[in-house]
């Protein structure tokens, strides 16, 4: 079977609810996988939009996210938090979730919410990481991809 991610949010393809965008509440969306890989040894989570004017924003990194963890509950962050798990500073330079929040008139922006099964069983990263820097550390040891796109426009 393999990897999938999916959320109860939204289908995919289709609008991400305001509920999880900066004109709402900025809360991260349910998102939940199956088809974990064997010899995964954790999971990594990242959002990105590649359609920002300046180029591929990071919205969103979780990471060493334990491989039995069935997905992440919406509003994911301190008091909801996966033990074991972190986050990254996003691109608006915050800890945890930015969601999306592209510029007004400049039609549907494409988030792809992108889950990988690693072999490692933590990338070893301090506290004060980029989204960046946790793909890049990523990058040697992915056994799986799964991607989920949502769209918003403003």
């Amino acid at each position: 079977m393999p990897l999938l991610l999916m959320s109860p949010a939204f289908p995919p393809n289709g609008e991400i609810p305001k509920e999880y965008t900066c004109d709402g509440t900025d809360i991260s969306p349910p998102l939940s996988w199956s088809g974990v890989p064997a010899g995964t040894a954790s999971l990594v989570l990242v959002v990105e939009d590649p359609d920002a004017p300046r180029g591929v924003f990071h919205h969103w990194a979780a990471f060493d996210i334990p491989p039995a963890a069935p997905g992440l509950p919406g509003g994911y962050g301190p008091g909801h938090a996966v033990p074991g798990a972190h986050e990254a500073r996003n691109d608006f330079g915050k800890p945890g979730y930015g969601g999306p929040c592209p510029p007004p008139g400049g039609g549907a922006h494409h988030y792809h919410f992108e889950l990988m099964a690693i072999s490692r069983p933590t990338l070893g990263l301090g506290s004060s990481v980029t989204a960046a820097e946790v793909i890049t550390a990523a990058a040697p040891y992915v056994i799986a991809r799964a991607e989920l796109i949502g769209t918003d426009r403003r």
